[in-house]
């Protein structure tokens, strides 16, 4: 846990220059589990590309974002989570994020695009949650720096709209509820994706966000 903005923002730093990518960075896709492929343009993850997930706090939407991550650290690359207080470590091994490729950064403050910024040097993957609605000139420079560092940023926000700027993709929760037979609870919820690539019409799915082993999986 960082003292200062400044401490957190060199932390950062000193971060990203001990894991520079071991995996060739000319791989333009990284993979994502197989029930999230359909809702992505290339099926995966497109290097240099930002990705908004938004959905209400109990949505499942941390959910969401988190398994995003997934494929990609079982995958030998170095993912980082900023801004994710407390985002679980069991719940993170259940949606098969391997912990050991991931950096957290939970309370940036103020610092938060920084230490955004600073982490695109060293990972190929980062999943940020902005504490307030995003500023159009930040949310545009990291875009920018995303797109220029070949890393894939994803904004978790509750409302599409708190990223002021044109994602490639926005994942939307549009809404969720809880089931119980009495002994195994799971969450399901209807997922839409736009932005580029979706040819201009959602692409819909209905997940378990998550089902009752915690891993995510296509309902119904």
């Amino acid at each position: 846990m960082f003292a200062s903005s400044p401490e957190r923002t060199a932390e950062a730093a000193r971060l990203a220059t001990s894991i520079r990518p071991t995996t060739p960075s000319s791989t333009r896709l990284l993979e994502v589990i197989a029930p999230l492929a359909p809702l992505l343009p290339d099926g995966a993850l497109r290097r240099g590309a930002t990705l908004v997930v938004a959905g209400a706090a109990g949505s499942g939407a941390t959910s969401l974002g988190l398994a995003l991550l997934s494929a990609a650290s079982t995958g030998g690359h170095w993912c980082a989570a900023v801004g994710l207080d407390d985002p679980g470590v069991v719940a993170m091994a259940e949606l098969g994020v391997d912990l050991r490729r991931v950096v957290f950064v939970p309370r940036p403050r103020g610092a938060w695009a920084a230490a955004t910024a600073e982490l695109f040097e060293g990972v190929d993957v980062v999943l940020v949650r902005p504490p307030a609605r995003v500023a159009h000139g930040a949310a545009r420079r990291l875009l920018a720096r995303a797109r220029d560092r070949s890393v894939v940023l994803v904004a978790l926000v509750e409302h599409r709209d708190d990223w002021p700027v044109p994602a490639d993709v926005a994942l939307e929760v549009t809404s969720s509820s809880w089931r119980s037979d009495g002994r195994l609870v799971e969450r399901v919820a209807q997922v839409q994706a736009v932005g580029r690539g979706t040819t201009g019409r959602p692409r819909l799915a209905s997940l378990w966000l998550p089902n009752h082993e915690g891993s995510i999986a296509l309902a119904g």
